[in-house]
């Protein structure tokens, strides 16, 4: 499974995660920092999917996101 969305796509799914979950992205995030400590992010999207209930699409934003601001706090 491809973790990856066009931009487009991604954007939307980010837009709509709060509306969809109740939560909002930075939540999310917390979520992902606490929870394991997997290796892949297709592992993340898949624990988020499973304990969360969240559609793969939406793990696999939330994740992609996480990991490109992630990222980015390091540079």
């Amino acid at each position: 499974m491809s973790l990856n969305h066009s931009p487009d796509t991604h954007s939307k799914l980010l837009a709509r995660i709060p509306q969809v979950t109740g939560r909002d992205i930075p939540e999310w995030f917390t979520t992902i920092e606490n929870g394991p400590s997997f290796l892949r992010c297709e592992e993340r999207c898949n624990w988020l999917a499973d304990e969360h209930g969240l559609s793969h699409g939406y793990a696999a934003a939330l994740v992609r996101e996480h990991e490109r601001t992630r990222r980015a706090r390091h540079y």
